[in-house]
């Protein structure tokens, strides 16, 4: 017969498998920031930087500051960043700020410690191209677990609960104006190769966040809504909902359906195979659950 535990020996159990899950799931978040930041580190220094191609945000300002004063780059990122972390500390969150700090002072010993190794190419748009990628990659990893990388960030969260520009219009104008000042110090070609790199980097960053298989909710309005919900049962094992709609005594048939990054193509070649004039509306959602599966396809 099992010896039931005592109510207070029962909540220190609990306690202690609840405080194991926290540190163990720091400890991955940690994991994976060290590694974003390593790669981040290779894309400036292995691609980008000895290219004279920057990035935006703060790491744009201190790869121009580092290159006109001979002093550390690892330096600029660190001072820089500080003002901006304490900011993020004061308004968005502790946990973010030690994140953030953890990731910038990665970040600055793996610039210092791939400054002595030479370029990896001098063509200006394979590095443009693979630094971009590189580092898109790395910060995508890093801000999918916590942290940031760039200071102008915690300031564009900051001033978009005050103003009405949205946080990506705020980072597009501070960008704007970095890569613009690496026209006047490295030279205009290589300002637009930066901006090449940024478009690249901006995308992976999307990418990873996400994730290849990420959610999208898709409405279809089509008068074919039947033959339609049909095939994306049956081609792509997809369960749909159809939401019906009066407009002025006309009913108008809408597909709700959810589907993964990597299936849309083949979505709206189903759609567009019975009506050409159907109107897709494609948004990112957030599932909470586990009903969000793949039926077989038969």
């Amino acid at each position: 017969m099992k010896r039931r535990l005592k109510p207070a020996k029962h909540y220190r159990i609990k306690k202690c498998k609840r405080l194991d899950r926290n540190i163990f799931k720091i400890c991955r978040k940690l994991a994976a920031i060290t590694v974003g930041a390593s790669l981040a580190s290779v894309g400036l220094e292995i691609f980008l930087i000895p290219n004279h191609i920057i990035d935006g945000g703060v790491v744009g300002i201190s790869i121009m500051a580092s290159y006109l004063s001979g002093l550390p780059m690892g330096v600029f990122l660190i001072a820089l960043n500080l003002p901006f972390l304490y900011l993020g500390y004061r308004q968005i969150g502790k946990t973010f700020a030690l994140f953030t700090l953890y990731a910038v002072f990665c970040l600055s010993a793996g610039v210092s410690l791939l400054s002595a190794f030479h370029g990896m190419t001098d063509d200006y748009v394979l590095a443009a191209l693979f630094g971009g990628v590189i580092l898109g990659i790395g910060v995508g990893l890093i801000i999918r677990n916590g942290g940031s990388l760039d200071g102008t960030e915690i300031v564009a969260i900051i001033f978009d609960r005050r103003t009405s520009f949205s946080v990506g219009e705020i980072v597009m104008f501070f960008n704007l104006f970095i890569l613009s000042s690496a026209g006047v110090v490295f030279g205009w070609e290589n300002a637009m190769y930066s901006l090449l790199a940024y478009y690249v980097a901006f995308k992976t960053i999307d990418v990873t966040i996400e994730g290849l298989n990420s959610t999208k909710g898709v409405f279809i309005v089509s008068e074919h809504y039947i033959a339609i919900s049909d095939a994306i049962r049956d081609r792509l094992g997809r369960e749909y909902t159809i939401i019906k709609s009066n407009d002025d005594k006309t009913y108008t048939y809408t597909i709700f359906v959810m589907v993964t990054r990597l299936e849309i193509a083949k979505l709206k070649l189903i759609v567009t195979g019975f009506d050409k004039n159907a109107m897709i509306a494609i948004s990112s959602v957030e599932i909470d659950g586990k009903r969000f599966r793949k039926k077989p396809i038969h």
